[in-house]
């Protein structure tokens, strides 16, 4: 077995590595008794103390919960800024090996600037760079490129008279942000795209670099292998509970110690294996506040600060792929409708795909990924035939549901640390843009468990302190 040490200074909230990896003589007198027992028993097949395929370390510094794009983005930069090589022992626990229900694969795969939080645009042009460099920092020796089969056509979202000031304001915000942004007017933007009905729009805008769309599974992958192949551990599995550690009081105030290991059970088994470690990442996405409450999260008494939950949970959000031999060429961008109707090109041969967020008070079960097709037909092709009317004569082809990780607080990320539980962060409710930001926000959290603070871009506005305060980050930018 391997020990290691992960601190946290408690007054200044900074965590210090410690690291020693020292060959135990327990490990050394386990492989000799496995050796005995093998021997004692010739012609056997049976393997004392066998271990089960696919289990975790007993053992490990970071347990990241989430083997989405996040989960791995973090993983991936733990290791790339770790202080010298093999210094952390790092395991990344996924629940689903087929990644069938697995949001970031389900995923539009949509990267713009076009937001309205200055944190926002900053992480997505960080992301943006890291895409357009992408194998300076994922490549891996002996292996193709990566290629996340970027299609730079940019956003372009639509504005009526109602929202013209807010999509100027943004604009504002986002060039100040160093976003390069247009603003197109009704007369602009039909000379640029002469399939569009302008009518009802007052202005639009539109990202002239760093915005499309990618593939997300190209990603997600190129994330895995490259951390796998720098040491990180794959585990399938889900943690079904964790040990934490009794509470304290510290200036009057109930102080969570923290978590002290996690119990994984492998997949189609009863059987679990126990991770003692030092730190937790929660990366769980739209099952993020279940793995919050095992730590002790939300759980207290009502009106509390030990009683507040992540506002984090599973919303069911519908793509569907359509054809129109007829409709917009290869300069159709991601257009963003002033209704919130969303469609862009899928490859070459006139097909589509888009979706619309439902209203809140129509939002569809989450107990399965079924799709309500007739949800297209009433709310979503009214829309798309009258912003685009060759779309009249559409065909819809296919259509996938996902799971969005969605923050009903104020629908921004949760980053960083819990308050009371040490030494669990956060990084999950991006409500629908966490793709595009997974390089910046891995990275950021990565370099809050190293640094004992943000460094690349300030993302403490997202932190969980913001849902005890009472104050939110009000994203207008939400497609």
């Amino acid at each position: 077995c391997r020990s290691r040490l992960l601190t946290r200074m408690p007054r200044r909230g900074t965590y210090r590595l410690t690291v020693l990896s020292l060959l135990t003589d327990l490990e050394k007198e386990v492989v000799k008794f496995r050796k005995k027992l093998k021997e004692s028993l010739p012609g056997s097949d049976w393997d004392p103390l066998g271990t089960t395929k696919g289990l975790p370390p007993e053992q490990a510094d970071v347990v990241i919960v989430g083997g989405g794009v996040m989960g791995w983005s973090v993983a991936y930069w733990l290791k790339a800024l770790e202080p010298r090589r093999d210094a952390l022992r790092v395991v990344v626990i996924e629940k689903d090996p087929t990644y069938s229900r697995a949001s970031t694969v389900l995923s539009a795969g949509g990267i713009r600037q076009q937001f309205s939080v200055p944190e926002n645009i900053q992480m997505s042009l960080y992301s943006a760079f890291f895409l357009r460099t992408i194998n300076e920092h994922l490549g891996v020796v002996n292996e193709p490129p990566v290629d996340i089969q970027f299609n730079p056509s940019g956003y372009l979202f639509l504005a009526s008279e109602d929202g013209a000031a807010k999509l100027e304001n943004n604009v504002r915000i986002q060039r100040a942000e160093g976003a390069e942004v247009s603003l197109l007017s009704p007369a602009q933007l039909k000379k640029k795209y002469p399939w569009i009905n302008t009518d009802g729009v007052a202005v639009a805008s539109y990202g002239l670099e760093n915005e499309g769309w990618f593939d997300p599974w190209s990603l997600l992958n190129a994330f895995r292998r490259k951390a796998m192949s720098m040491g990180v551990y794959q585990c399938f599995g889900e943690v079904i509970s964790c040990r934490i550690t009794s509470s304290s009081m510290r200036d009057l105030v109930l102080i969570q110690q923290g978590i002290r290991g996690c119990s994984v059970q492998m997949p189609n088994s009863l059987e679990y294996q126990p991770v003692e470690c030092s730190l937790v990442v929660n990366a769980a996405g739209p099952w993020s506040r279940k793995l919050a409450e095992m730590a002790g999260v939300g759980i207290g008494p009502p009106d509390t600060q030990e009683g507040i939950k992540l506002p984090v949970e599973p919303r069911k959000r519908y793509i569907f792929v359509w054809h129109c031999p007829d409709g917009p060429g290869l300069d159709c961008p991601i257009l963003v409708d002033t209704t919130g109707a969303y469609f862009r090109r899928e490859g070459l041969g006139g097909n589509y795909l888009g979706g619309l967020s439902p209203a809140e008070e129509e939002e569809p079960d989450i107990q399965d990924l079924e799709v309500d097709h007739d949800f297209f037909q009433e709310k979503i092709w009214p829309y798309l035939a009258h912003r685009v009317p060759v779309f009249e004569s559409l065909k819809v082809k296919s259509a996938w549901a996902g799971y969005y990780d969605y923050n009903t607080f104020d629908q921004n990320a949760v980053l960083g640390p819990h308050p009371l539980v040490e030494n669990m962060l956060f990084i999950t409710g991006f409500s629908g843009h966490g793709l595009q930001q997974s390089p910046a926000a891995g990275r950021a959290v990565a370099e809050l468990i190293l640094e004992g603070k943000f460094k690349t871009i300030n993302v403490e506005k997202f932190s969980f302190q913001r849902f005890i305060s009472g104050e939110q980050v009000l994203e207008r930018n939400i497609v």
